[in-house]
């Protein structure tokens, strides 16, 4: 596994080499992994700060992604619990239309979602890609699941004191199911961050393109300088991979309790 997991390491690591080199030394063979000639500061200040300045970009990502995975996943928990703890007489059959929609794919309705969005005024905007992925049936099925093994005594006991729906969501069954919506949120971040489609479609305006949209374009551009595209694809997956480390144990022990609950 160790030696698997190297293999799957080693282009990422030349990735992060050739971020690194002089553009001459990227295609050196045998492959030099410890660059000869420093250039980083070069290639990074070229990435950040040149003619298409990357930390606008990011800023673009990072507030379409973070407002996004908040909104989805209060939406997502909300919606999970009213469908797992509140019972009314057509839940179950509204829960399996929700399931339903899942099941059109998302370029079905392109078109008629752009024609929606240009008529409605959320065209070229961050909050029109932020509605886009706020709302998720597949959030709502997963902690729907974790939602499901709460007990029902404790949901009673909250009406016996008192409480109202929302002030047991938020007290009693939120804290049980925590690990479930990191997990979730993990994941959600994880999808915007990478989202490529809605950005490029739905926006226009260069100053409002996310990273994914403004790395095509950045590549487009420097299609030969391979050292620069090689420090701009770091700059794009490092925020990924710090999520990760530091969200992990949480996915963990999502799984672990899906597993156990399963």
């Amino acid at each position: 596994m160790v030696a698997f997991g190297i293999l799957f390491l080693l282009p990422f690591l030349w990735m992060l080499s050739a971020s690194f080199k002089v553009e001459g030394e990227v295609f050196a063979y045998p492959i030099q992994w410890i660059p000869k000639h420093w250039n980083a500061v070069e290639n990074y200040k070229e990435v950040w700060f040149g003619k298409h300045p990357f930390y606008l970009y990011y800023w673009n990502n990072i507030k379409v992604t973070v407002i996004t995975t908040v909104i989805s996943c209060v939406v997502s928990a909300l919606a999970a619990y009213g469908f797992s703890k509140i019972r009314f007489g057509a839940s179950s059959y509204l829960f399996i239309i929700v399931l339903a929609t899942y099941m059109v794919p998302q370029q079905a309705i392109l078109v008629s979602q752009f024609i929606l969005y240009r008529q409605i005024g959320l065209f070229d905007s961050h909050t029109g890609i932020i509605l886009l992925n706020s709302f998720s049936v597949l959030g709502t099925f997963m902690i729907r699941q974790f939602f499901m093994s709460v007990s029902n005594e404790f949901i009673e006991s909250g009406k016996i004191d008192g409480a109202g729906h929302l002030r047991i969501f938020w007290s009693i069954a939120f804290p049980l199911v925590r690990p479930a919506v990191a997990t979730y949120a993990i994941l959600r971040f994880i999808w915007t961050w990478n989202d490529y489609m809605n950005p490029l479609i739905f926006l226009r305006t260069d100053k409002l393109f996310t990273l994914q949209v403004a790395m095509q374009k950045f590549t487009s551009i420097n299609g030969e300088f391979y050292s620069l595209i090689m420090a701009a694809s770091v700059s794009a997956i490092l925020p990924l991979l710090i999520i990760f480390i530091i969200g992990q144990k949480s996915v963990i022990e999502g799984i672990a309790m899906g597993g156990v609950k399963g």
